[in-house]
């Protein structure tokens, strides 16, 4: 249901920026969407170091900028809600084919585009018409770069999906002392833009190394969140992830976006619903626990936005999807309005 009563009198849009990528940045533009165009206009600014899956074979076999991300924000920015047949085909995983089994009809679509026009943003730009999307889709930079991640004990990780993923051999219980990009990157002048001019800036929900501090580690983008008079939101993550943020609390969590941001947000959403005891239980067994809330009254001086934002339904994997999912996810719903009823930012009311 379109929420409208309290922002028919709103007399301009505000621009809301969100920053991360994949899953967390769907569930987060799919319950923005929902407010009235008047009222807000989503930007999504999304990581351009996704290297797994679908996205990473097409990287390497093209030799163009990953699509998965753009892909999921380009889907859930579309016209109409629910479960509309271009959405269903945008999303559709092949689950069976010679060489086909694992890839996403949007990603392919997005590389056709590519391919006709010349480039990955008028690509971009093209797939936004047909979908007719509100607001806009922007990858962090044009450059083509790996994620890099240097460990406590010294040794280095290359690749977004080596690190999201850690080999078996690699010890995952090894905290992550730097993340850079290689080679260093030039951040997109739009994205630069368009945060300096928001109403509004959102990090994540995401991974917090791979989805989120992939984008922040883009020289340009740590010194424009920096500049920006915006209010700065971090919502933060449901769940640990096991060979990036095992045993971290909230307080970690918001400690190392500020490390790598340079300041502190203004607010932090943190989720105060209880978890069901079977996903628990299958997270247990993946070494992954939920982020306890050590937050406290003003970390680093953020106000803390408590709210039951949990979704109801459990993912379950498609068939032909080789890269690991999260179970429970944030409700689009929830993780939005929190943004826009609970006070976090009264340039909206």
């Amino acid at each position: 249901m379109e929420q409208t009563s309290m922002y028919d009198s709103i007399s301009r849009t505000r621009t809301i920026v969100t920053i991360g990528g994949g899953t967390g940045t769907h569930t987060l533009l799919t319950g923005l969407k929902k407010y009235p165009a008047h009222a807000i206009e989503p930007v999504a600014v999304v990581t351009m170091a996704d290297s797994g899956g679908s996205t990473g074979r097409l990287r390497d076999e093209f030799g163009y900028l990953p699509v998965g991300d753009v892909r999921m924000a380009l889907v859930a920015l579309a016209e109409g809600d629910g479960d509309t047949m271009l959405r269903r085909l945008f999303m559709h995983r092949f689950d069976r084919g010679e060489g086909l089994r694992g890839h996403n009809v949007g990603n392919l679509l997005l590389v056709a585009m590519t391919d006709l026009l010349g480039s990955e943003e008028a690509a971009i730009l093209e797939v936004s018409k047909i979908l007719r999307i509100r607001g806009k889709v922007l990858p962090v930079t044009k450059d083509h770069v790996d994620l890099l991640a240097q460990y406590e004990d010294g040794s280095v990780v290359r690749g977004e999906t080596h690190i999201d993923e850690p080999e078996d051999s690699h010890d995952s219980s090894l905290k992550i002392s730097k993340l850079w990009l290689d080679p260093a990157p030039a951040v997109s002048e739009r994205v630069v833009h368009e945060i300096e001019r928001a109403d509004l800036v959102v990090l994540g929900p995401g991974d917090l190394y791979t989805s989120l501090l992939a984008n922040i580690v883009v020289p340009g983008v740590a010194e424009a969140l920096q500049h920006t008079d915006a209010p700065i939101v971090y919502i933060m993550n449901l769940m640990t992830k096991l060979g990036q943020t095992n045993g971290f609390g909230a307080k970690a969590h918001l400690d190392e976006v500020v490390r790598y941001v340079g300041r502190a947000p203004d607010a932090v959403v943190v989720n105060s619903a209880a978890l069901p005891g079977e996903i628990l239980a299958a997270y247990e067994k993946e070494g992954e626990e939920p982020v306890y809330d050590d937050l406290g009254e003003a970390p680093h001086g953020a106000r803390v936005i408590r709210a039951d934002l949990l979704g109801d339904e459990v993912v379950v994997q498609p068939d032909g999807d080789i890269l690991k999912r999260s179970l429970i996810r944030h409700d689009p719903d929830k993780l939005a309005g929190a943004l826009m009823v609970s006070g976090s930012s009264p340039l909206f009311i």
